[in-house]
């Protein structure tokens, strides 16, 4: 099941063949893009893209887990984590329904 992995060179060469765009500008707007989305993320917002899904970044308060190996009780320290929730076209999508 393991297929090939999509690089923001690939995603620049769809925008360059879809829109026209020299390849240059297309690279360029793709990395705007993606900087745009990054940027927001790391201000703690919510970055929904509408019939794709949302990015969102939550907050994990410390805790203490556990070594699997040793049995030792270990703190994990709070930390910001990012989660993707795909919106129900797209899920429709993949699963072949649309």
């Amino acid at each position: 099941m393991a297929g090939k992995t999509i690089t923001r060179a690939d995603l620049g060469e769809a925008v360059h063949r879809q829109v026209g765009l020299s390849r240059s500008e297309s690279l360029d707007l793709v990395n705007q893009v993606l900087k745009e989305i990054s940027d927001t993320l790391v201000k703690g917002e919510t970055v929904k893209l509408s019939s794709f899904g949302t990015f969102e970044v939550r907050y994990k308060k410390e805790r203490i887990g556990r070594n699997p190996k040793t049995k030792e009780e270990v703190p994990i320290t709070p930390r910001r984590v990012l989660t993707f929730r795909a919106s129900q076209v797209m899920k429709k999508r993949i699963n072949g329904e649309s």
